[in-house]
């Protein structure tokens, strides 16, 4: 059975974590391993801070909490989503309030936004599927204009870019996702970045537990305290040494990974050009990470077969959510502005083929064969 996602896995995890245990002697959070990895994610993304979180859920917590979002706020977001972009403003009383997304690229329709913006607005989150940025000039344009917190859930979007720039570094704050399903891993965890330097102090507490730890132990004040609200959001040493072992080989697995999206791309390609499948469409402005390679189906029926099939093939593909603003807390919580034109019907028709870092050849090509056997065609 060819699975749907394997953790990625570079080499020296196993021995960065063993020198994190016995050489460093240091568990917790904050220790070398994590000072290491918030340096190289600032060089990298161009971020004036980042800071590593206990998952991606936790940094768009922190971004809500920095967004000074309160309850009877609003956040415009797109309803194709993860759980954890609404919960995190949800937690601070804030309603969600769903907009219709492109059907090229699955994310937020830009040209929604404003007539969603209220008096209670506070923030739009924009969401970065599959690791396909969106339109973010106009989006950061409707922001400024109305005074509007822009949070970007770059949960898939590591290593992507908008015109040259890094994702998470175009609005106020990003988040990052190091899941196990996601191009960089260390098991659970995360990261926020802080884009206006004004703010970094701040986020130093919230993710301290509310207190100025971070300041004592930089040796800027002689004892620490309860300054503000906020939570543990550090993840362990051992997490964060798994993350730098894989972050020294960042381009080794985005290339790796950009391979099996190319060919997925060119063989599937003919099925596209018949019009018995359908790719996402990145614009050209936008440079992707091969996070996910989607297809998409007539409808929900021939998705349900198209994956049923498969299985019987060997290989496991999956589809992704069930659009927020139709599940019952979504319901409870949030509501949808408009009308649901491409949200629910595109969801329905998309899944996602194995693409994970070391997928062999051999594996790449019995994923396509199946497809092709599934429309009756030889490849």
């Amino acid at each position: 059975m060819i699975p749907f996602n394997i953790p990625p896995y570079a080499g020296k995890e196993l021995d960065y974590m063993a020198q994190a245990v016995l050489v460093n002697r240091k568990l917790c959070g904050d220790g070398p391993f994590t000072k290491q990895c918030h340096k190289w994610l600032e060089e990298k993304t161009g971020a004036p801070k980042v800071l590593l979180t206990t998952s991606g859920s936790h940094a768009l917590e922190m971004a809500a909490i920095l967004c000074g979002i309160r309850p009877g706020d609003e956040v415009i977001m797109p309803s194709y989503t993860f759980v954890s972009t609404a919960n995190a403003f949800v937690l601070q009383g804030a309603v969600p309030v769903f907009v219709d997304v492109r059907p090229d690229t699955m994310n937020i329709d830009e040209s929604k936004i404003e007539a969603a913006i209220t008096e209670k607005t506070r923030a739009i989150c924009v969401v970065h599927y599959a690791g396909i940025s969106c339109e973010m000039d106009t989006i950061m344009d409707i922001a400024r204009r109305h005074g509007l917190k822009v949070v970007e859930d770059a949960a898939q979007g590591v290593m992507s870019t908008y015109k040259g720039r890094a994702l998470g570094t175009i609005g106020d704050f990003g988040c990052f996702s190091f899941h196990e399903t996601k191009n960089y891993s260390m098991g659970e965890g995360g990261a926020v970045l802080i884009n206006d330097p004004a703010y970094i102090e701040l986020a130093e507490i919230v993710r301290e537990k509310g207190t100025n730890r971070s300041r004592f132990l930089r040796g800027q004040i002689d004892k620490y305290t309860w300054v503000e609200y906020g939570s543990s959001y550090l993840p362990s040493e051992l997490n964060a040494a798994h993350l730098m072992a894989q972050l020294e080989c960042v381009d080794q697995i985005f290339d790796d990974r950009m391979a099996t999206w190319a060919y997925y791309h060119d063989q599937l390609k003919p099925l596209e050009e018949e019009g018995l499948l359908q790719f996402l469409a990145p614009p050209a402005e936008c440079g992707h990470n091969a996070h996910m390679f989607a297809v998409r189906l007539k409808n929900l029926e021939e998705r349900t077969a198209f994956t049923r099939f498969l299985k019987e093939q060997g290989v496991v593909v999956s589809f992704h959510y069930v659009p927020l603003h139709s599940a019952p807390a979504g319901e409870k919580f949030g509501r949808f502005h408009g009308e649901d034109v491409y949200t629910t019907r595109e969801s329905e028709r998309l899944t996602r083929l194995p693409l994970y870092y070391n997928m062999t050849q051999q594996d790449r090509e019995t994923v396509v064969k199946a497809i092709f056997a599934f429309f009756g065609r030889e490849l």
